[in-house]
């Protein structure tokens, strides 16, 4: 996956660039495969008739690409550009320029897995799982991740004109953005009107989330509310001890999740000191957005029992991915260990599967803190955001909610 203006998955400790092999040093293993592409990139020298297309680079990247694309592992290892992984430098520091939408390739098609707050595409109403058949009037069926980016990013203040189809309804319209440079608030809160719960939103797990986290929860016990609505629609993840610090806020033992790595071997990650709201009444919201170190977070909290998930089945990036630097400043993002929720499930290419499966209705995104700041409860019930109105109706008919006066 992608992000337009940053690359958000890749979680685990970034290693050394590793270079390029000479030709000379070759293993004898990979000789002929080597001596394969050789003759694929002389035959294309020599006879293919558009000689401005042979352009050096762009083939480089495009058989880097097409070697990792042939794991099958789509959405999970891939191929940086350089630019790329300076937008993920970018994102890890809650700034990045663009629309503000993560993407795939997936059989072929550009895929939104998605929009994030604050942007130009949530703004727009692009939700996870609209296609992007064209970028400015142009195709991009077909093309690699790397291609289809850089055709969709740019300046900011710059135009880009997507079209895009729903696959939900069959729909295919066009739609203007302005590109733009997007600040990333890892966590906003709000009292959501006329009831005693807390909407907490998480928008990323990037740098200094489990801390804002933590203020947010602090003050939500310093106003005495009596349930918390956790919101991790179309998180897209962020860093492995971010998330693991964010849990931990919610429990007060046993793990946070698995990793297994290569050759089978599992390797619990536990809960850290933390436990600051163990107790407080919480349903967590997820959807198809849901990725990553969102997902670590929702199926930790769902097999310790301490909150239930409302929503649709989460994306599933359930893997490590390690960042391996090439010599140009390009890098591999390579699948090295799997996660699995406490209880031993894969999240990997399967998502998490909510306890309460709801969807919001085609024409209806998510209501979010910030756009509830000016509602009064009749406005916040006309939005029509049936997963936040699933989750406060769990929260307030349950017994510990009760006992401390919620009201809605």
């Amino acid at each position: 996956m992608a992000v337009l203006g940053l690359r958000i998955v890749a979680v685990g400790p970034h290693l050394a660039p590793s270079v390029f092999v000479a030709r000379g040093d070759v293993p004898d293993k990979g000789a002929l495969d080597f001596h394969l592409l050789s003759e694929a990139w002389d035959a294309l020298e020599r006879h293919y008739v558009d000689k401005a297309a042979l352009q050096q680079k762009k083939l480089t990247y495009g058989a880097i690409s097409g070697m990792v694309n042939a794991l099958g592992d789509t959405g999970h290892s891939g191929f940086l550009t350089p630019q790329m992984v300076a937008q993920e430098r970018d994102f890890r520091k809650n700034r990045f320029e663009g629309i503000g939408a993560e993407i795939q390739t997936k059989s072929g098609h550009v895929v939104i897995v998605a929009p994030l707050d604050n942007s130009p595409a949530l703004r727009a109403g692009l939700r996870p799982g609209d296609v992007i058949l064209k970028v400015n009037g142009e195709s991009v069926s077909g093309l690699l991740l790397p291609e289809a980016v850089e055709r969709i990013r740019g300046t900011p203040g710059t135009s880009v004109t997507l079209t895009i189809m729903t696959p939900a309804t069959g729909r295919t319209q066009d739609v203007t953005l302005v590109r733009q440079a997007i600040k990333i608030n890892n966590v906003t809160w709000l009292r959501v009107p006329g009831t005693a719960i807390a909407q907490v939103r998480i928008a990323s797990f990037s740098q200094d989330a489990a801390s804002h986290l933590r203020d947010a929860l602090e003050s939500v016990r310093a106003e005495r509310l009596s349930g918390i609505v956790l919101d991790l629609r179309n998180n897209p993840g962020g860093i492995l001890d971010e998330v693991v610090r964010a849990a931990s806020l919610f429990l007060t033992g046993g793990n946070v999740l698995l990793v297994k790595d290569a050759e089978g071997k599992i390797t619990p990650v536990p809960v850290t000191r933390g436990g600051l709201v163990p107790n407080l009444p919480t349903v967590v919201l997820v959807n198809n957005g849901t990725a990553s170190a969102a997902e670590i977070m929702a199926g930790a909290l769902k097999d310790a029992h301490r909150a239930p998930l409302v929503g649709e089945t989460t994306f599933g990036t359930g893997t490590v991915l390690r960042q391996f630097g090439l010599s140009d400043g390009s890098a591999l993002l390579i699948a090295i260990e799997e996660w699995l929720t406490p209880n031993g499930q894969t999240i990997w290419h399967k998502g998490i599967t909510p306890d309460f499966i709801v969807s919001l209705p085609p024409d209806v995104l998510p209501t979010l803190p910030s756009a509830e700041r000016d509602m009064t409860p009749a406005e916040l019930r006309a939005a029509g955001d049936t997963q936040l109105s699933r989750a406060l109706q769990i929260l307030t008919s349950s017994p510990e909610v009760k006992k401390l006066g919620a009201r809605i």
